[in-house]
């Protein structure tokens, strides 16, 4: 079993306990504000009244329903859940792309530690599923750092790549498997199509957030000529001329448009969005996407890089 971030000086096993210290903030700011809401703690909740029943327990009785009606009714209630956290990580051949030596999948999982030990810190059950062009690594969210661990050391494992994307398939999975309501995260370049059916479904059961992994060269291109370019799950190819100014804005106009889209497409679904590029500390960016739900709405806000460029 190789590593996937074997360029990395540490493993994310073995960076463990540093991302554990940056990820309390993280955990402190998901306990608050707009998430305040999502973190109902363990007990029961009420859902409802219906007549009694021999054998009920007579002081779970609603006097005032009965009263009312004129005939005995009992409360209803049901378990309370922690709040569930599921990642779903992107590590498909375009998220091993970048510059100034860091590929967009070493974002991607650092990202995916964070939210993974916030999760833990906040006794939140944590799972996840990878994925390129096959599902290599599905679980259901469980709580304590034994699964935390788990998913952190399977970040970094690498059984071979398989191209394509199957982002619509993992989020499908996610669907299926998330029982209770979830926060879930979705981790990814998003270059690819056919997620957005499933994604919508998600986002009915669900609270979603998008977080976009970006690199610079996605929106500069570096002034290197005539330039050969090939997509990496495609092997699609084509020169791009790189010295060329037109070009260059057309390839920038290109990447607004596509951030301009999804910023959208997940507003619409009530889900929130954040793009985070190689080169941004991603605590910094994650604190400032949570900032935007803890501001009193309740509800996500977006980050993006179009006001920089």
């Amino acid at each position: 079993m190789e590593h996937l971030l074997s360029g990395s000086k540490d493993s994310l096993f073995q960076k463990a306990t540093y991302l554990r210290i940056a990820a309390r903030k993280l955990a402190d700011s998901m306990r608050s504000g707009g998430f305040r809401s999502l973190y109902r703690g363990q007990g029961i909740e009420f859902a409802g009244v219906r007549e009694y029943l021999r054998g009920d327990d007579v002081r779970s009785i609603d006097w005032n329903v009965t009263a009312r009606m004129g005939k005995p009714f009992v409360k209803m209630f049901d378990e309370e859940h922690e709040l569930e956290i599921f990642l779903i990580v992107d590590r498909s051949a375009s998220m091993f792309t970048g510059s100034k030596g860091k590929v967009k999948y070493e974002t991607a999982a650092e990202v995916a530690a964070l939210l993974a030990l916030a999760g833990e810190l906040n006794e939140s059950p944590v799972g996840a599923v990878f994925f390129d062009g096959k599902i290599h690594f599905s679980c259901s969210p469980e709580s304590g750092r034994e699964r935390t661990m788990h998913i952190l050391s399977r970040l970094d494992e690498f059984d071979g790549a398989v191209k394509g994307s199957v982002l619509g398939n993992a989020i499908t999975g996610a669907v299926k498997m998330l029982r209770h309501h979830s926060l879930v995260f979705v981790i990814s370049d998003f270059r690819n199509s056919g997620w957005e059916e499933p994604f919508k479904l998600l986002c009915q059961k669900n609270d979603v957030a998008a977080i976009r992994i970006a690199d610079s060269t996605d929106w500069e291109l570096p002034d290197a000529g005539a330039f050969e370019f090939m997509d990496n799950e495609t092997n699609f190819q084509m020169i791009l001329p790189t010295s060329s100014g037109e070009f260059k804005s057309a390839w920038r106009d290109s990447y607004r448009r596509r951030t301009a889209r999804l910023e959208d497409f997940c507003a619409r679904r009530g889900a929130g969005f954040v793009s985070v590029s190689t080169e941004e500390d991603s605590v910094r960016m994650l604190l400032n996407f949570f900032a935007s739900r803890n501001s009193g709405s309740g509800r996500w806000g977006s980050s993006c890089l179009l006001q920089d460029l």
